[in-house]
């Protein structure tokens, strides 16, 4: 028997309906009728995630509402609240992928403002995201894709948009991922493949930072005590931008001359962890911030596979080369 809450939303979508859109007055009309008794209800939930089914073309009002709603009914229903249970994970996963897929941008953003939101959340669920964007950036298929025509080169297989760079950044740097502004194996193992996934391709102007800054992150240990200041992400970013002179040009040289050389280098100028007083906590976290002979290997693993050093390898060894030990 349906509610009639379910059916009041329902005839109100139904007016405002075009094909597989909705209105934005209509969207105006459900918020207040779901936001009339103060709280997102289970019954409203199910309807909502009902009516997501039906918009195949969200608009940026529908998924505001969406995510709104859907969050503000899991923030309520956590216990303790701020956190996801695997239980509330199972539910939302249950109601909006398919054959392991998403394929609406609402969708996608809900699961991407959970992670940011909350405390902490099932770690499946930030690697159900990643495989999302995987998928979108290998395939050319998927959420973050569906605006895209066959024949527009901007969404072909095997480049990465603007739009999934700024979800991998806020899915790696998210509180409720592995930790906050901490990058882990997996996610830095991730930025490796869809590196060369796309090498050579006509990528996102902030593909470079991000694959530098998220495995420097990695490697670097940064435990997520802060995230980097707008001042420090712009420095980098620069840092990054330069071409020619400096420690890039040097490196970008050694590379031309021999692959291992940039390698090589890395090591002389201070990688690998050095003998520490006992005690000493400030040499104990500088050494953190070192890359360690673990990771050291896990880079020569990954860089360097055919016998040269690609341009983001490049500048990812010389952003680790210049990078000075972090203030304590």
């Amino acid at each position: 028997m349906t509610s009639r809450t379910t059916t009041a939303l329902a005839d109100i979508a139904r007016h405002g309906m075009t094909g597989d859109a909705i209105a934005d007055d209509t969207v105006a009309v459900l918020r207040r009728a779901v936001w009339s008794q103060g709280n997102v209800t289970a019954e409203r939930a199910d309807e909502i995630l009902a009516l997501n089914d039906r918009i195949r073309r969200p608009s940026a009002e529908w998924t505001r509402f969406f995510v709104e709603a859907l969050t503000e009914f899991l923030m309520t229903t956590s216990h303790p609240r701020g956190h996801l249970s695997d239980a509330q994970a199972d539910w939302l996963l249950l109601r909006i992928e398919h054959d392991g897929r998403i394929e609406s941008t609402a969708d996608l953003e809900l699961l991407v403002y959970l992670i940011e939101r909350m405390d902490s959340a099932p770690l499946r669920l930030k690697d159900f995201i990643l495989a999302q964007v995987e998928r979108a950036v290998v395939a050319g298929l998927g959420p973050t894709r569906e605006d895209g025509e066959p024949e527009d080169d901007r969404f072909a297989a095997g480049r990465i948009t603007t739009t999934e760079c700024a979800i991998i950044r806020r899915v790696i740097f998210a509180p409720a991922s592995n930790g906050p502004a901490r990058v882990s194996a997996e996610e830095a193992d991730l930025l490796f493949r869809l590196k060369d996934a796309t090498l050579g391709a006509a990528n996102a102007p902030e593909w470079e930072a991000l694959f530098v800054q998220g495995v420097a992150n990695y490697l670097q240990g940064w435990q997520g005590q802060s995230m980097p200041t707008p001042e420090e992400e712009l420095a980098h970013t620069e840092f990054l931008a330069q071409r020619g002179g400096g420690v890039r040009g040097f490196l970008g040289k050694m590379v031309r001359s021999s692959p291992q050389g940039l390698i090589s280098t890395a090591r002389g100028s201070g990688f690998g962890r050095k003998g520490l007083p006992k005690r000493d906590r400030v040499a104990e976290e500088r050494a953190d911030f070192v890359v360690t002979g673990a990771e050291q290997q896990w880079l020569n693993d990954r860089t360097g596979q055919d016998g040269r050093i690609d341009a983001l390898e490049q500048a990812l060894i010389a952003f680790l080369h210049e990078q000075p030990a972090p203030r304590i």
